[in-house]
């Protein structure tokens, strides 16, 4: 298997895109509700861990003034997201930088990527750090925002039993089988991944653990908009 970066999950990044939506069940659900959580009038967003551009390239459709400073540590995704941003035309709305948000959450002052954004959003990655890493990164974000500023994550969660975390598991195997595969197959695109900065392997916390560190971060309101078995998105205001 090839040697990844954590989140980079394929050894072919052009497979990411499509193996992911077989992977993970209603993907596009849970960015489209990232997407409809932010004001469509937001001009300044911030994304960590942007992948091949998926919530970028939704919230540019959505949001016609909005320009991305879009943060990822693999060069291979980053490229390919703005391979992709390119081809639909929102180059100009677009800024993709090569780092760590986990070393920008610490060193800030290292990225000069400013603040007062309107809204930040991340997707499948912020999980791979450990809990005081995450806080961390909450902290900073929330640093970061303007007033009235948002924040959407999505990402996986650890099950509150081993109940369910059986629930869970069958629910992406249905999943698979019902998109003409099986995770066996998948898996056999998947890569090996080990430490990369701050992220490693699967690091889950519990819905209730991400909520509470979002308090603790300043966040105001904190809500679930969308929940499907271990998937959740969720966030807040300041």
């Amino acid at each position: 298997m090839s040697q990844l970066f954590p989140g980079e999950v394929f050894a072919n990044t052009a497979d990411f895109d499509h193996g992911i939506r077989q992977l993970l069940p209603r993907y596009d659900e849970m960015l489209d509700v990232i997407t409809r959580c932010l004001p469509t009038t937001s001009r300044y967003i911030l994304e960590l861990g942007c992948g091949t551009g998926e919530v970028s390239l939704k919230i540019l459709e959505r949001c016609p003034d909005a320009h991305i400073v879009a943060l990822d540590y693999s060069p291979r995704m980053l490229q390919f997201a703005q391979d992709k941003i390119a081809a639909a035309g929102y180059a100009p709305r677009w800024t993709g930088i090569q780092a760590d948000f986990g070393d920008w959450a610490i060193h800030p002052e290292k990225f000069n990527i400013g603040s007062e954004f309107d809204a930040c959003v991340s997707s499948l990655a912020i999980h791979h750090l450990q809990d005081e890493m995450k806080l961390q990164v909450f902290q900073q974000i929330s640093a970061s925002l303007g007033q009235n500023g948002c924040f959407w994550n999505a990402d996986p969660i650890l099950p509150e039993s081993p109940a369910l975390a059986e629930i869970y598991q069958a629910a992406r195997e249905e999943w698979t089988r019902q998109q003409g595969t099986d995770l066996a197959a998948i898996r056999a695109k998947v890569g090996t991944s080990n430490q990369q900065g701050y992220s490693s392997q699967d690091q889950l916390a519990t819905l209730a653990t991400h909520l509470q560190m979002l308090t603790q971060a300043g966040f105001k309101t904190v809500a679930v908009p969308w929940k499907y078995y271990g998937l959740a998105v969720f966030g807040g205001w300041l």
